[in-house]
């Protein structure tokens, strides 16, 4: 029998209020920051580094530059002035070479603590006036207080590392903390990383990177510290990957004990029921990404993957063909798309693609009409509707499905959490199919969904002409109305898209009506504009979308509501006025409306100055290339991870430590070493306990698929 007593306390653990100088004020500050324990206020890393440990003599000093010298007051005095309140302190530090002045503007308190023979160090700026060189409001340290107790300077003599600030918890008091919390640290510490793990990636050990990343040795290469690229900033880094990665993995393995009522079982039969669907050739990116997906419908297990591809690139017929097979197996279909007129469209074409097979497709949207609702749901329920194209409609109480076993999302960034599980939900334990055109750079992929299994279609359909993209600014316009002339006058149509953001929405609004208006009278009179907007009743929509299919309007006026899933292969121009205003992924979907079919198609970026370094990067891109998967990795760079789509994701860990960005081999790495150990079931107690116990809450998880 093992001896009685506590387990001992894990030093991490201690709760920050425990440490010296803290007390409950400055806890509550650090815990609105997110910092608990001395394990969160260790992994808080320093968010620049100073190299302050190179000493200079006083007579090398000169006007201008940032130095630290060492010596020993030799004279001060504090003068009041004439300004009531206002003091000026004055000491003299001497070394060996020399003698200088310091001078601090309002610190009274300083005439009991840099007083004569004081030992100190000074850092600072070197300044010039009437009296000679001097130091003003310099940060100092006192060398013998600190060598009292056996410890070296914080805040000079070395490369010192500076803190954001949090509520009143200065960047000095976090030095002084962050010293305290590891002195109190053991030589070896507990580690939720297996050893394995740590000596494949040449890791340090996990105390000796708390010292290295917040208080490094004076050798240290600090431009290597300030980009975080040093071994210790590294493994806190990965600490952090790791665990997020782990997590993801550990819930994937726990998914993988579910198991569906009725695997998909291929055959010959069900593979000529779904040739005869396919309107075209698969190009190989297409059937790589379908064959991915029926091998998912043939396990035993429920099926949790994304499919993205850029813009064009087919992904719905990938997924038609996926759901002939599921419905080949009585199974039912639910394919959400997140618009009335992208739901409209699928349901158009997926009718069509399927008028002449045995398979019954209906529509449901917010829209439908009361009757019809009701006969769809009767439908549903009874099984002879076998797939439904609709909106969140579909996840509405009233809908109920004989047996759902296969449910495609469409742009599913652009659903509720609660609404795509609600969907899931109403099947049992149904294959799902998640699909984007809004390319995911890997590093979103391995944290957004990274529970997911991914397919990418990376080619483009046979035909499809490539587009060219024109950055103007506003003094062209009548230039590039010329170019909208012509293309008409040759029977293609154009687009030209007003933004719309909250900020201003009335306004924007107004000037896309007087657009419309100003375009039809004054400069295309000959020809049929058409206005379409998000304040539109979903049948006047649906009249001008029609119109503009049919080629009875030749130029449509529109707002962002076209952005995804409107498919006119006859529009062969798109202009994007004050494109300046809009993000990287947004004009690539705009973009994305012309080039659809075999016509020549141009994108025209309109621009007003003045505009910014980061929109004339955006329009830079654009022009340069119409490749989906790079626009998103620079649109990750320019906008960081947590506005990648407009709006913070649910799935995008909130880290204290890596930057997904900055950081992404690391998480890549962390990504393959977590799956393999959940994988090979090799888990530290540690390791099980974080994850049964804190994972949720330490990375914000809501569930994404």
């Amino acid at each position: 029998m093992s001896g009685g007593g506590t387990p001992p306390v894990d030093p991490l653990a201690l709760r920050l209020q425990f440490l010296k100088g803290v007390g409950p004020r400055k806890a509550a500050d650090f815990a609105k920051a997110g910092l608990e324990t001395v394990e969160d206020l260790l992994y808080r890393l320093p968010f620049r580094y100073e190299d302050r440990s190179r000493m200079r003599p006083v007579r090398s000093l000169k006007p201008g530059e940032r130095a630290a010298v060492s010596g020993t007051i030799i004279s001060a005095h504090l003068l009041r002035t004439r300004r009531r309140g206002f003091t000026i302190f004055h000491a003299v530090l001497s070394d060996a070479s020399g003698s200088i002045r310091c001078t601090w503007m309002n610190q009274p308190f300083l005439a009991d603590v840099l007083v004569p023979q004081l030992s100190v160090v000074i850092f600072g700026d070197v300044r010039l006036d009437s009296s000679g060189l001097h130091f003003l409001n310099a940060e100092y340290e006192a060398v013998e207080a600190e060598d009292a107790d056996g410890r070296t300077p914080l805040r000079t003599g070395r490369i010192v590392p500076f803190y954001e600030r949090t509520g009143q918890v200065t960047p000095n008091m976090q030095r002084r903390l962050v010293r305290d919390a590891l002195d109190r640290l053991p030589p070896v510490l507990s580690d939720r990383i297996p050893p394995e793990v740590v000596a494949r990636v040449g890791l340090p050990d996990r105390r000796e990177a708390f010292e290295g990343a917040h208080f490094p040795p004076n050798e240290a290469d600090v431009e290597a510290l300030n980009q975080c690229a040093t071994a210790a900033q590294r493994r806190l880094i990965f600490d952090e990957f790791f665990l997020f990665q782990a997590g993801h993995a550990w819930r994937r393995l726990s998914l993988a004990g579910e198991l569906k009522p009725r695997p998909v079982v291929m055959s010959d039969a069900i593979r000529a029921a779904a040739a005869r669907v396919l309107p075209f050739k698969l190009t190989p990116g297409q059937r790589t990404a379908l064959k991915e997906i029926v091998d998912d419908m043939c396990r035993p297990e429920p099926m949790h993957r994304l499919l993205q591809g850029d813009v064009g690139s087919g992904k719905t017929i990938v997924a038609l063909i996926a759901a002939v097979v599921a419905m080949e197996h009585g199974l039912q279909v639910a394919f959400m798309a997140p618009t009335e007129i992208l739901a409209g469209q699928h349901y158009r074409n997926i009718a069509t693609l399927l008028s002449h097979s045995r398979f019954r497709v209906e529509l449901l949207t917010g829209s439908t009409p009361a009757l019809e609702k009701r006969a769809a749901y009767a439908s549903l329920a009874r099984g002879s509707t076998h797939l439904v194209v609709g909106t969140h409609a579909l996840v509405q109480d009233d809908v109920a499905f004989r047996e759902l076993g296969f449910v495609v999302i469409d742009e599913q960034h652009r659903f509720g959490v609660a609404q795509r599980a609600a969907l899931r939900a109403k099947g049992l334990r149904p294959d799902v199919l998640l699909m984007t055109a809004t390319p995911i750079p890997r590093t979103l992929a391995l944290t957004d969904y990274a529970e997911l299994d991914v397919s990418k279609i990376p080619d483009r359909p046979p035909g499809r002409t490539p587009i060219t993209t024109l950055v103007r600014p506003e003094s062209r316009r009548d230039e590039v109305y010329a170019l909208v002339q012509a293309q008409i006058a040759a029977g293609r149509q154009a687009y030209v898209v007003y933004p719309l953001v909250a900020e201003s929405e009335k306004s924007d609004l107004k000037s896309a009506t007087e657009m419309a208006e100003h375009l039809q009278t004054e400069v295309f009179p000959a020809f049929t504009v058409g206005l379409l907007h998000g304040r539109m009743k979903a049948d006047e929509k649906a009249q001008v979308m029609q119109a503009f299919l049919s080629g009875r309007t030749h130029l449509l006026v529109s707002t962002t509501v076209i952005e995804v899933g409107v498919d006119v292969p006859n529009a062969t121009v798109m202009v994007i006025e004050h494109a300046e205003r809009f993000g990287l992924s947004q004009l690539h979907q705009l973009r994305g409306r012309v080039g659809r079919g075999t016509h020549a198609s141009t994108c025209v970026l309109l621009y007003q100055s003045p505009w910014t370094d980061e929109a004339r990067q955006r329009l830079q891109a654009m022009h340069e290339t119409d490749d989906g998967f790079v626009i998103a990795e620079r649109d990750l760079e320019l906008r960081g991870p947590g506005d990648f789509f407009g709006t913070r994701q649910s799935g995008v860990p909130a880290l204290r430590t890596g930057d997904l960005v900055r950081d992404r081999d690391l998480m890549e790495r962390a990504h393959a070493e977590a799956r393999q150990v959940i994988a090979e079931a090799r888990l530290p107690e540690s390791l099980v306990t974080f994850l049964r116990d804190e994972w949720p809450a330490r990375f914000g998880f809501i569930e994404v698929g």
